[in-house]
């Protein structure tokens, strides 16, 4: 018995040595891990707001409404168009020069009449013919970020448009963690940091002005959050450790101190709970030692009696669970049977629901081909005919589709320009839209907009956000639909109409949702158009508009030129 506590003691000393040495490794890794998934995801934000904020100028510079106020010298409403769109994409601010560089319309009406034209957005935007981006540096150390780009009309310089992106925010919810985080250009001088005075200095010039330990204990009590305590342990010889990673813009670093936030503290922590095991270990066996001759018998009868009821309790429990097996069996059988009936359920709506539409087609083309037929024009009705069949070819390819919606795999994606599953879907709705009179508004660029896609299945999400806004505009006296194609970084369908607009935005793209009486639709048009995009690597979004009506917008992945060559 000695032996074995000698053994027991020995074992106890090796068990914490080694702990303290992989613990200590561990929690400085997790330390390490954690600074480096919070600096991907702030690049993350910093990329997605520069992305959201550049393709803002290419829509406004072909905003109708501002080159005739630009053209002709009128600005009673371009600031309150501004104003509507910096509400659509919370942009800092946004204003609008003349080809003069003074400010005539802006979010800000305060600025109206600011004479710009030495600033470096106004003049780089008036010598490039795309999106500017200039980072301007203020007398207090911070930095202003904008895109920028020229108005043109008939080749003629009216103005430049100017939006200004607010990545100051992002430094707000940097502050209040146990790191420093600062974001520097190529040149390597500092435009955004969680400490102030790094701000317009080298890395090397801001860490002599303030160390990093200091600027992280600054950014927390700044969030008046004071129970970090001391940031700086020095730990491993370091007080913090330093993260850097690249930003895909323009050559910018993001960079980050973290400090080792009580790696120490947690170590010894559970190392204080497996001395107090041990203690309580050996305090057992020398009562248990103690006592052992005297009450060896009374231990005997007691097991005994205890291994009896455990072993009825074992019976109990396995009858209990083998009666849980047997209804766990037929609960199981009910839900499989119950998932079958819903997957045919939903088949059968869906097929419903993308047939209705060539449907409609052939009982407009049918009449048609009847009344030509009856004035003896049966080469015209042979045009009818074959439209028929080229319905019915789409009919067939609608259905091979439906079969494989549970699966994935098996689409022939080819290069597709936008522009012309657009029409496709036009063409496929002509009878409707000629029926109800809609006003329809196409602004379509002059070159290609290509996108890599099943053109079958992008005309049919074309053909139902169609379909949706004639719904959507049915009790409207005068129907207007806006359709728009651009091409920037994405590929971007937008479909405006002037409905009532979307009462319910979270559940718009939730599967059986409709707001339609009972016969004229079940719900899954805008589901499957959803999928649809997600498949093709895109995303389908939804709002109503700054007045009245929705506005669905179609963002797929543009396809390049070398691409589309290789493809061809």
């Amino acid at each position: 018995m000695r032996g074995l506590m000698i053994l027991l003691l020995a074992g106890a000393v090796a068990v914490i040595w080694v702990s303290n040495i992989w613990l200590t490794q561990r929690f400085t890794e997790t330390t390490r891990n954690r600074a480096e998934l919070r600096l991907a995801l702030y690049s993350g934000s910093i990329v997605s707001e520069l992305q959201s904020n550049s393709v803002v100028p290419l829509l406004l510079s072909r905003d109708p409404l501002l080159i005739r106020a630009l053209d002709q010298g009128d600005f009673t409403t371009t600031s309150q168009r501004l104003i509507s769109y910096g509400e659509e994409i919370a942009a800092a601010s946004m204003f609008l020069l003349n080809r003069e560089g003074r400010i005539v319309a802006a979010t800000d009406r305060n600025r109206l009449g600011e004479l710009l034209n030495a600033e470096p957005y106004f003049v780089q935007a008036q010598r490039a013919p795309d999106t500017v981006f200039t980072s301007t540096e203020q007398a207090t150390g911070a930095f202003d970020f904008t895109f920028s780009r020229r108005v043109m009309d008939d080749n003629r310089l009216l103005g430049v448009v100017v939006v200004e992106v607010n990545l100051a925010r992002l430094e707000d919810r940097w502050r209040g963690t146990t790191e420093a985080v600062f974001v520097a250009n190529s040149e390597g001088r500092i435009m955004l940091s969680t400490e102030p005075r790094w701000r317009g200095r080298t890395e090397e010039d801001a860490l002599a002005l303030r160390s990093p330990p200091s600027a992280i204990q600054r950014a927390i009590e700044a969030t008046g959050d004071w129970a970090f305590g001391d940031p700086s342990p020095y730990f491993f010889g370091d007080s913090t450790i330093r993260l850097e990673s690249r930003i895909p813009f323009r050559g910018w670093r993001l960079t980050s101190f973290t400090a080792y936030a009580s790696v120490r503290e947690r170590v010894n922590g559970v190392l204080a709970l497996q001395i107090m095991g041990f203690a309580l270990l050996l305090a057992g066996a020398f009562y248990v030692l103690s006592r052992r001759a005297r009450m060896q018998s009374v231990v005997f009868q007691r097991e005994s009696a205890e291994l009896r009821r455990l072993n009825d309790r074992l019976g109990r429990e396995i009858a209990e669970r083998q009666k849980v097996e047997r209804t766990l069996e037929e609960a199981e059988q009910s839900l499989a049977q119950s998932q079958k009936l819903a997957a045919l359920g939903e088949m059968s709506a869906a097929v419903s629901h993308e047939l209705n539409q060539p449907l409609a087609a052939m009982k407009t083309y049918l009449a048609g081909a009847k009344l030509l037929l009856q004035r003896r024009r049966p080469e015209e009705a042979l045009s009818s005919f074959q439209r028929i069949d080229d319905l019915i070819e789409r009919m067939g390819a609608i259905t091979r589709q439906l079969k494989s919606y549970a699966r994935k795999g098996g689409e022939a994606f080819e290069p597709v320009d936008l522009r012309e599953a657009l029409k496709g879907g036009l063409t496929m709705m002509e009878p409707q839209l000629r029926q109800m009179t809609v006003e329809i508004t196409q602004n379509l660029p002059r070159q290609p907009v290509m996108v890599l896609a099943d053109r079958l299945r992008l005309e049919q999400v074309i053909i139902n956000l169609l379909r949706n806004a004639l719904d959507a505009m049915k009790a409207e006296d005068r129907r207007e639909l806006d359709l728009i194609v651009a091409g920037g970084e994405e590929a971007v369908l937008t479909v405006r109409d002037n409905g009532r607009g979307i009462d319910d935005l979270d559940a718009l793209f939730e599967p059986f949702y409709t707001t339609k009486k009972p016969g004229d639709g079940v719900g899954l048009g805008l589901a499957i158009s959803s999928g649809i995009i997600n498949d093709l690597g895109g995303r389908l979004t939804a709002r109503n508009g700054a007045r009245r009506g929705a506005v669905f917008e179609m963002r797929l992945p543009i396809l390049d030129r070398s691409a589309t060559a290789a493809a061809e």
